[in-house]
């Protein structure tokens, strides 16, 4: 029996008839309705015909969460008076409770995702409801945008309606084709704001970390609440492990503790969505923030933490990282306090901290891994996604890195075209990585056993489990904790979606097939012991952790510390009992602040035949030849990545590579390398002055970078004969220098005419120039005397000179540029200063006029 007074209650139903001719007059609608109005449970009952006499009408909503789609559909099944599966029924991942009278779905984005991939068509469906919209999360947008695409090629009469609490309504319009924008009052009643910050700093998230002192601290907030405010409590929180930490510092609190997110028994969930005579706390991640309304609400406290999906390059999959919430985040979580009565929200940090936090999410098309994303994409037919209508574009970079794990993987060729492997990996519901493990698996160790540990990377075990990938295998097969109730669910259909094609997955046009099985296997068969049993747990756990993470294979340096083939350095704790393994495939790992390795949380073991196999596509055996702690070296070497297999001396390296080794070392050392006499140095500084100088055809000397980029115009023929550091040091640098010279143009021939290596002074001495001078001016030191009767300072390449005058000893007197200026002022100074000092020589009082010598007076007499 149809509850209609329940129904006549909702809010929305004033802007239902809008919404109708919305969508037949454009097919297309966003409806913008705050939380508690009944967009999620009366518009589709509506739009179906099952409530208002509309005609008849099958009708898909998607939701971004499971435990939102069975809320949902059993919500509206008791609108009906009917159980779900009947009228309404829903479908998400492992579950379905849905029959041939079902007229309203509600699924997943995930479960309508494939769903399309299957039958682009969607036969038999006449409307899409994309619920939450505004969450952005990149299923819901890619939905989204294949819908469009349908809707413009193929099924123009599919109706689709975006629906959401707060969205970018003009956006989402504009993408639908300019539909119509319906917008639905609420009820909401006024919110306290309580700011409760912590009394002492606490350190902000790292990655999945948060300090404990914020988790001690929003448990006391609980506590305060039930002590200050009346009603049920609203905790929000990021994840499942810090519901389980402050579950546990409110024991003793006299009120019902109930833990909702995704990965809570379906028997929880009903509780915390059903009104009860008790007073109840409920801890909640962001599943709570929109498509759920949990009776009896009265207080919200907020965390201020959410977790976002980002790209976890250690890892080599998309990640969740803790972060600060928006204030978007924010105002719906407060608003679950103002549901059915006025209430209040205390929220952990200040009002000042809040003027600073983002004002919405990102969308993780921005932010997110999107390998699955671009494989979606690619069966889609649309391998760069250009063609697709999406809100916000995928970011080039993360699409380039997506493409080269697809290529690794087998899931497309070169060109991004799925084959039928690509096509299968697609449907599987699963990470490309985590496909490839399952399908390639399945070849060795049998359907059952492949699914059961890619189950297990799939949603990471706790982490009670322990670091041992088998061992946690072997507790989740014993285990009766909701883990592995979960875990038993996902195994069960991951086997059944790779069974039916049986043990040989196939491979794409171009891709890589499944991979042979290594020695260990081969031996025993898929799966099989020598003595005709199952392969150990141990071996098969490491070889599906391997095939997902190929690049994690870690050899061991001693002392629980191990190598990745990505290049990144690992460790184990001090208690783990896989510390002696000589090899690991690693699954899950994180990198503390500060540190210079990722730290372990997850691997199994393997032995080497298993990852070189499981990560083929690294392995290299190349020559390496490069300049190594100041010589060349040369090996032959085997590697898997940045592992070393084996090495050993190279005594006939190709000469090419040799060469390259020796301008490494040059660069990293500098041309210092090679013999430089002193008239080597004294050329390259002539050669540097004409460079600035004149420029033209005078080549620049001064720069090491600009001489190695021209090695093969004066280095050669030596530099190809030479192997090792000591025969740089036998290249004659002066010798090789002349081969820069413009020889072609007759210039070179000009070298001592425009910049002469030595400069001959009054007094009949050849003295050498010195082009090195930072400042840019040829330098000629010469004793004073030398010059008397000089009127005019000597020009270089029309450059005058900057003359340094010397005392008879050698000392500096004076510098100068105009040695004209110099007679008539400065001279009578030094005059004074050196005739005291030096009374043997002359020291005439004019000095344009006397005669230079290098001699005494007395010398001068003979």
């Amino acid at each position: 029996m149809i509850r209609q007074a329940a129904l006549d209650a909702l809010p929305v139903r004033e802007a239902l008839p809008a919404l109708v001719s919305a969508l037949d007059a454009h097919g297309a609608a966003v409806l913008c309705a705050p939380p508690g109005t009944g967009k999620t449970t009366l518009v589709p009952l509506v739009l179906a015909g099952l409530v208002g006499g509309g005609p008849r009408r099958r009708v898909v909503v998607a939701e971004p969460r499971r435990i939102a789609a069975r809320a949902a559909a059993r919500r509206m099944a008791w609108l009906l008076g009917e159980q779900p599966g009947g009228s309404v029924g829903f479908t998400v991942r492992g579950e379905r409770v849905a029959g041939p009278a079902t007229v309203v779905e509600v699924v997943t984005t995930g479960v309508l995702l494939q769903r399309l991939q299957r039958d682009q068509e969607l036969a038999g469906v006449d409307v899409v409801v994309l619920d939450e919209c505004h969450e952005r999360h990149l299923d819901a947008d890619t939905v989204a945008a294949f819908l469009l695409d349908v809707r413009e090629t193929l099924r123009p009469e599919l109706r689709l309606v975006a629906a959401s609490a707060t969205t970018d309504s003009a956006g989402w319009a504009r993408l639908l084709g300019g539909a119509p924008v319906v917008e639905a009052a609420g009820v909401s009643y006024p919110v306290e704001t309580v700011w409760a910050p912590p009394a002492r700093p606490v350190r902000p998230p790292h990655g999945m970390r948060v300090d404990p002192a914020q988790l001690a601290h929003v448990a006391s907030v609980v506590r305060r609440a039930l002590a200050e405010r009346s009603g049920d409590v609203l905790c929000f929180l990021p994840g499942v492990g810090e519901i389980a930490r402050v579950a546990g510092q409110l024991g003793g609190v006299d009120a019902e503790v109930l833990q909702v997110h995704g990965r809570a028994p379906a028997a929880v969930q009903d509780a915390a969505l059903t009104a009860s005579d008790h007073r109840r706390v409920i801890l909640a991640t962001a599943v709570a923030e929109s498509s759920l309304t949990v009776p009896g609400v009265r207080v919200v406290v907020d965390s201020g933490l959410a977790r976002e999906p980002r790209v976890d390059h250690a890892r080599g999959l998309g990640a969740l990282a803790t972060v600060r919430a928006s204030r978007a985040a924010g105002r719906q979580r407060a608003g679950r306090a103002g549901r059915e009565a006025p209430g209040v929200v205390y929220r952990c940090w200040t009002a000042a901290e809040d003027d600073r936090l983002p004002a919405f999410p990102a969308p993780e098309i921005r932010i997110a891994d999107l390998a699955q994303f671009a494989l979606q994409a690619a069966c889609w037919g649309d391998p760069d996604a250009s063609g697709l209508a999406l809100l916000d574009a995928p970011p080039a970079g993360a699409m380039a890195a997506a493409r080269e794990v697809l290529v690794a993987v087998g899931a497309v060729d070169a060109a991004g075209r799925p084959g039928p492997r690509g096509l299968r990996m697609a449907r599987l519901g699963l990470h490309p990585r985590l496909a490839r493990a399952l399908l390639d698996g399945s070849a060795a160790l049998g359907a059952r056993r492949a699914a059961e540990v890619v189950a297990l990377l799939s949603e990471e075990p706790p982490r009670e489990y322990g670091d041992d990938l088998a061992a946690a295998w072997r507790r989740a097969r014993a285990g009766g904790d909701a883990y592995a109730a979960r875990w038993r669910t996902e195994a069960r259909r991951l086997s059944r979606a790779v069974a039916p094609a049986g043990s040989t997955a196939e491979s794409g046009t171009g891709a890589p097939s499944a991979i042979s099985a290594p020695p260990a296997f081969e031996e025993r068969g898929p799966g099989r012991s020598p003595g005709g049993g199952a392969a150990p747990d141990d071996l098969a756990a490491g070889l599906i952790a391997a095939l997902a993470f190929p690049e994690r294979v870690a050899k061991a340096r001693g002392e629980g510390a191990f190598l990745m083939a990505s290049g990144t350095g690992a460790g184990l704790g001090d208690g783990s009992g896989l510390r002696n393994a000589p090899w690991l495939a690693v699954t899950v790992a994180d990198r503390p602040p500060h540190s210079a390795s990722a730290r372990i949380r997850l691997a199994a073991v393997v032995d080497e035949d298993t990852a070189l196999a499981a990560a083929a596509h690294l392995r290299t055996d190349a020559e390496e030849v490069h300049w190594e702690d100041g010589d060349v070296v040369a090996r032959a070497a085997q590697r898997l990545g940045a592992v070393e297999l084996a090495v050993r001396p190279l005594r006939n390296a190709d000469p090419a590579l040799v060469r390259a080794a020796l301008l490494e070392g040059l660069r990293a050392e500098g041309l210092d390398l090679l013999r430089w006499s002193p008239d080597a140095r004294a050329l390259r500084a002539r050669l540097g002055f004409l460079h600035r100088t004149l420029g033209g055809a005078w080549p620049d000397m001064e720069s090491d970078g600009m001489l190695l980029e021209r090695a093969d115009d004066w280095l050669e023929p030596e530099l190809s004969r030479a192997r090792r550091r000591a025969d740089l040091a036998r290249i004659d640098a002066g010798q090789a220098l002349n081969r820069l010279l413009p020889w072609a143009t007759g210039e070179a021939a000009r070298l001592d005419e425009l910049a002469p290596e030595r400069l001959e002074v009054p007094s009949g001495s050849r003295i050498r120039l010195d082009y090195s001078a930072e400042h840019g001016q040829p330098v000629l030191a010469v004793k004073l005397q030398e010059l008397f009767g000089l009127a005019e300072t000597p020009r270089v390449a029309g450059v005058p000179v900057l003359v340094h005058l010397l005392s008879p000893a050698g000392r500096p007197a004076a510098v100068t540029a105009d040695l004209a200026s110099f007679w008539q002022g400065g001279y009578r100074a030094v005059r004074a200063e050196l005739r005291g000092r030096y009374p043997k020589h002359p020291w005439p009082e004019d000095p344009a006029t006397a005669e230079p010598t290098r001699h005494t007076n007395a010398r001068l007499r003979r």
